[in-house]
């Protein structure tokens, strides 16, 4: 049986790019070019890709890409996007908990919850972050966003989304936030890319900053810096706040 989010994403690569949080991308770009210091040289693994829109803006600004996903249609999506913007990429299918690399690339990202933190429990989520530390070369850096824990302790997940996705495809409903497991679940309906109607029941976890510190030092990062997640507008100057849905990780290792 499918997961959730494997079912999502087998048909929706078009109607996904059209979902508002895909609006940020020039801006999100110019931050990860910001932390790599414009160095073409960086090695760059872009996981939980989807359509490609990050891998593909950094690749026409001359960085050497390889884009990663469980989904064979966003990676279809994705190749024919690059091929139109006339920029290489390697798109690779795999399993974010079963990454092949090992020192491979100087960058991870891992943007607008790429893999992380969908899994449906803590230790496979921990085991995507595991893979993506051992990718990495000494000294190499990982740029992720993640669900804020302290968001749904202060404010209603199910009114967030609902706002957020008034002009979107997907509909959220029946949001229900266990304090015991940090999980929001709720019922997603989305019309896939043939106009069939899909009903999802989702289930995803959020973390509290604390947590996320405590597991990237477990693996060795030893720099670790958390911050407010904002769309189109990712900077070292947005403190994180209980009402930011999302935070945005940047993590180094020794």
């Amino acid at each position: 049986m499918k997961q959730w989010y494997e079912a999502l994403f087998e048909n929706y690569a078009e109607s996904y790019d059209r979902e508002t949080f895909t609006r940020g991308t020039l801006g999100e770009c110019d931050f990860i070019e910001a932390e790599l210091s414009a160095d073409k040289s960086k090695r760059i693994v872009d996981i939980g890709c989807g359509t490609g829109r990050h891998s593909i803006e950094l690749a026409k600004r001359g960085y050497k890409i390889t884009g990663v996903d469980l989904s064979v249609s966003m990676l279809e999506r994705a190749r024919q996007k690059a091929g139109e913007a006339g920029v290489q990429i390697t798109f690779l299918q795999h399993d974010a908990r079963k990454l092949p690399f090992e020192g491979n690339f100087d960058v991870a990202l891992m943007l607008c919850e790429g893999g992380f933190p969908l899994m449906e429990t803590d230790e496979m989520n921990f085991e995507i972050l595991r893979n993506v530390r051992r990718a990495l070369v000494p000294g190499g850096k990982l740029i992720f966003t993640t669900l804020n824990g302290l968001f749904p302790l202060f404010n209603s997940v199910e009114q967030f989304c609902a706002a957020e996705s008034s002009n979107d495809n997907a509909a959220y409903r029946q949001n229900s936030f266990n304090l015991m497991t940090f999980r929001d679940h709720n019922i997603t309906e989305i019309v896939d890319d043939n106009g069939n109607k899909q009903i999802l029941d989702c289930n995803e976890r959020y973390y509290v900053p604390s947590e996320i510190t405590w597991l990237l030092k477990s693996l060795d990062f030893v720099s670790i810096d958390i911050f407010a997640a904002r769309l189109g507008e990712f900077s070292r100057q947005h403190v994180l706040t209980k009402d930011d849905f999302e935070m945005l990780v940047i993590a180094k290792l020794d």
